[in-house]
């Protein structure tokens, strides 16, 4: 069965970076769209960035850009999401989410499968 487990969360400082790693299972990573997003406390979950079927096209909320970086390696069926230059606004709970479909999907009613989520902390 679709299985996507993420890890790699933590306690940052402002300024530092991670990277979050989403083991998928279960499907070929080549024809599904994956995305992070990520959920604090009393808000939406909103859709951080996004890599199409065949690693064709990334996507990036404007809160983002220029800091965050999606890519996949498919020998290890694993989409990363690099995090650079981190605030204290990134702090959330961020989840990797998979659907078999083309395009930029960047809402969460638009993915079938989703991981158990890691915690990310940006705090001095």
């Amino acid at each position: 069965q679709v299985q996507l487990v993420e890890s790699g969360g933590g306690l940052v400082q402002p300024g530092g970076s991670l990277r979050l790693s989403c083991v998928t299972s279960g499907f070929n990573l080549d024809y599904y769209a994956i995305a992070w997003f990520r959920q604090s406390p009393g808000k939406e979950r909103e859709g951080v960035s996004c890599i199409t079927v065949f690693g064709l096209s990334t996507y990036y909320v404007d809160s983002v850009k220029g800091r965050f970086t999606i890519s996949r390696d498919i020998a290890k069926n694993t989409v990363y999401l690099q995090m650079n230059s981190l605030k204290p606004e990134d702090t959330a709970v961020y989840y990797c989410a998979a659907v078999k479909k083309y395009g930029i999907l960047i809402y969460r009613a638009e993915y079938d499968y989703w991981g158990q989520g890691t915690q990310v902390t940006v705090s001095s």
